[in-house]
C-alpha cells in the first residue's frame, strides 16, 4: 500500500490594510479619488507627497479619525499613531503619559518596560517639559507600541528633529519595528528618509498614487540604488534636477 504525501499550498497572506476603490470628498473637492492600498502584515511602506495631495486624509482614515462611510476599507482595530509633535500631556509624569488609557494592575511596569525598549529607563518619573525633542519623541513611540498594534502610523515624526537625532531616531524606529513586527506606515517629505526605512515607497499625487517602488536590497546597503531612486522619486514629485532638494537631508 503507498501512502502519498500531499504538501499543502501555503495559504496567501492578507493584508492587514486594505483600500479598494477608496474616495473622499469635502463639498466640490475630491481628495482622495478611486485609491488602492494594501498594506502586508510586518510591511515597512514609506508614502511622500507634495502639500494637498492628500496624505494627512488617507492617513487620518487609516487611523480611524475619519468614517469610512461605508466603502471597501478594512483597518486593525489595533493600531497606534506618533504625530511630529509628541502630543505629551505635561501635567502628567512621562510614564503616565506612557500608560495613557491602558487599564489593569500592570499599567506601571507596561510603560516602564515600554520606556526601557526607547531608551529611557532612567526618566519614567519627570515632567513631559524636562524631555529634549528626542526623549518626547521616543516616549510617543513608547506609548504607541506598549499597544501592540498590528498597524503603526507615523506622521512625520522625526521633522522637527535635529540631523544627529533624527538618525538615531532612525535606528531606534528599525529595532523597535524588528521586535514587534507591526505594519507600519511612515508618512514623510524626506525621500532619503524613505528610501533608507522603508520596503515599499509610495508617491500619493492629486488623491492616487501614482508612484510605487520596492526596495529588495538590504537597509544598510542602498547606497548603490539611491541616486537612481532618489532622482525618480523627486521627479515624481515635481522636482526638477537642477533644482535645490528641499525633501533631502545634507549628506
Amino acid at each position: 500500500m503507498t501512502i502519498s504525501h500531499i504538501i499543502p499550498m501555503p495559504q496567501p497572506v492578507r493584508p492587514v490594510v486594505k483600500l479598494s476603490r477608496f474616495s473622499r470628498s469635502f463639498g466640490t473637492n475630491t481628495v482622495l479619488d478611486n485609491l488602492h492600498l494594501e498594506i502586508a502584515q510586518g510591511e515597512f511602506v514609506a508614502l511622500l507627497g507634495r502639500s494637498g495631495s492628500g496624505k494627512t486624509t488617507l492617513l487620518r482614515t487609516l487611523a480611524g479619525l475619519d468614517t469610512a462611510d461605508a466603502q471597501d476599507v478594512t483597518i486593525p482595530t489595533s493600531r497606534a499613531v506618533v504625530f511630529q509633535d509628541a502630543r505629551l500631556l505635561p501635567w502628567k509624569r512621562v510614564w503616565r503619559n506612557v500608560g495613557l488609557g491602558l487599564k489593569g494592575p500592570d499599567v506601571r511596569d507596561r510603560g516602564e518596560a515600554a520606556l526601557r525598549e526607547v531608551g529611557l529607563g532612567h526618566r519614567l518619573d519627570v515632567w513631559p517639559l524636562t524631555l529634549s525633542g528626542g526623549e518626547a519623541q521616543r516616549v510617543a513611540l513608547a506609548r504607541a507600541l506598549v499597544r501592540e498594534p498590528k498597524l503603526l502610523l507615523l506622521d512625520e515624526p522625526f521633522a522637527a528633529l535635529d540631523a544627529l537625532t533624527r538618525v538615531k531616531m532612525h535606528g531606534l524606529v528599525m529595532a523597535l519595528w524588528r521586535a514587534h513586527k507591526p505594519a507600519v506606515l511612515l508618512v514623510t517629505h524626506d525621500v532619503d528618509e524613505a528610501i533608507a526605512l522603508a520596503d515599499r515607497v509610495l508617491v500619493l499625487d492629486a488623491g492616487r498614487i501614482v508612484v510605487e517602488e520596492r526596495i529588495s536590497v538590504p537597509r544598510g546597503q542602498r547606497t548603490g540604488i539611491a541616486t537612481a531612486l532618489r532622482e525618480r522619486l523627486l521627479g515624481s514629485l515635481g522636482v526638477e534636477r537642477d533644482e535645490p532638494l528641499p525633501f533631502v537631508k545634507a549628506e
